[in-house]
């Protein structure tokens, strides 16, 4: 099945697909060995992890696409990527969408706020009008070339101009050809179900974001696929927990005076390498390499099975 029908279905499903948010191709491995179905691409951890910068609109198009592209090719299930608002007018929102489709993302976010954007959870957002919105809408649904690649609509309308103006525009970008809509930090658990009560009964599908220490309260994922929330996203969890492993272990060296006693907070070398695929470098040494390359290599080819059960 093709990675946009895989993403589609697990949408329409009647289980709340919880998407963690990848902030490189690391992060998307390890969110896929866990066990989740699908991953989101996390704007937010893109500009820590690209620039050591805030989300604050400071990456371009090419620099998103190019460490997307990557983090398609490590992981075997769908990707969404982030589009942030298409970057530019609805001709920019084309290209947005058709590139992200060739390389191999399943679906897009695409936001309606004014360029440059912030982590929706910031202060200080300005959203473009809503008839603005819904023509750069209508191109990524025009634009995209299979019609299971999920187009993720999310309004940020909710800080400025209140609930009532968030439910007005999601039924507005679902009537001009967005799958998902995502509604953009909700400030109460009773806003949560407000917000489903308006848009499920109309067969409109919905997603939350729970970010850490954001300005949404943290709901379970059965409470809201309680409420009828189809998709999660927890966007910055995986990168703020890279950022305090990385921290305490880091402390832990310089305060040790040696790297000897991390082992509680470190991945074993010959595991991490069987995570990032080793073993399967070592089997495509072995079906092509001749013996006498291996040989050369190795020293025999029973030192390269050694090497491999080692992990090295």
């Amino acid at each position: 099945m093709k990675k946009t029908t895989q993403l589609k279905e697990l949408i329409s499903a009647n289980e709340i697909l919880v998407m963690p948010g990848a902030y490189d191709c690391l992060s998307a491995i390890m969110i896929q060995n866990t066990g989740f179905k699908a991953v989101q691409m996390s704007g937010y951890g893109f500009a820590a992890c690209l620039l050591g910068q805030p989300d604050c609109g400071l990456l371009t198009f090419t620099e998103v696409l190019n460490h997307t592209r990557n983090i398609v090719r490590a992981v075997d299930i769908p990707v969404m990527a982030d589009g942030d608002t298409g970057y530019g007018n609805v001709v920019n929102v084309v290209r947005t969408v058709q590139e992200f489709e060739e390389a191999g993302c399943a679906g897009v976010n695409l936001e309606d706020q004014v360029w440059p954007k912030r982590c929706g959870h910031m202060s200080g957002k300005e959203v473009i009008p809503m008839d603005e919105m819904v023509a750069k809408i209508r191109a990524a649904a025009w634009a995209r070339r299979d019609k299971d690649f999920v187009i993720n609509a999310r309004t940020d309308a909710r800080q400025k101009y209140g609930p009532e103006e968030v439910v007005r525009r999601a039924k507005a970008y679902w009537e001009a050809g967005a799958d998902l809509i995502f509604l953009e930090a909700p400030q109460s658990k009773e806003e949560l179900s407000y917000y489903a009560s308006q848009l499920v009964p109309l067969g409109i599908r919905i997603s939350a974001n729970m970010l850490d220490g954001g300005r949404t309260p943290l709901s379970t994922f059965k409470e809201l696929e309680a409420l009828g929330y189809s998709r999660c996203s927890v966007p910055v969890m995986p990168t703020y927990a890279a950022a305090m492993g990385l921290k305490k272990a880091l402390e832990k060296m310089m305060e040790d005076g040696h790297n000897q006693n991390l082992d509680d907070l470190i991945i074993p070398f010959s595991d991490f390498n069987k995570l990032i695929g080793l073993p399967e470098i070592r089997d495509l040494e072995e079906r092509f390499l001749t013996d006498s390359a291996i040989e050369q290599k190795y020293g025999s080819k029973e030192q390269l099975e050694i090497e491999r059960s080692q992990g090295h």
